[in-house]
């Protein structure tokens, strides 16, 4: 699991570490049952305060992205992620707010970006789709 924390971003490093993780789950590199590195490993690839990972950790079990099983360590939860669906729509609107406002900055309005879009989707295709 590579996590890369920005000290200069404003968002605080344990919401940085949160968030990633919750975007490994969310795009399925992160799969239930799989174990993520216990806390003093992953705050010393960070170099990072082990509370700060501990914290983000705390985080995610909150949200039930993630259990601890005594003394085994902290894995990603069997039964999915209630919130895997949303935090993959989530990320998919932070890009396509950024791709709204490239294109209006671009000069390119919503009906044309919209055929882009179905263009490429078309292009990229595996053949037996098509």
């Amino acid at each position: 699991m590579q996590l890369h924390v920005s000290t200069g971003d404003g968002v605080p490093i344990y919401l940085q570490i949160a968030n990633q993780v919750k975007y490994l789950v969310a795009s399925g590199r992160l799969a239930p049952g799989d174990e993520i590195p216990p806390i003093r490993v992953l705050a010393h690839q960070l170099l990072v305060n082990p509370n700060t990972v501990a914290r983000a950790y705390l985080e995610l079990e909150r949200d039930g992205l993630v259990h601890k099983r005594h003394g085994s360590g902290t894995y990603i939860s069997g039964a999915g992620s209630p919130l895997a669906r949303k935090e993959r729509v989530k990320i998919l609107s932070e890009r396509v707010d950024a791709l709204l406002a490239e294109a209006r900055h671009l000069h390119v309005e919503p009906p044309e970006l919209l055929r882009l879009i179905q263009e490429r989707s078309q292009s990229i295709q595996p053949k037996e789709d098509k």
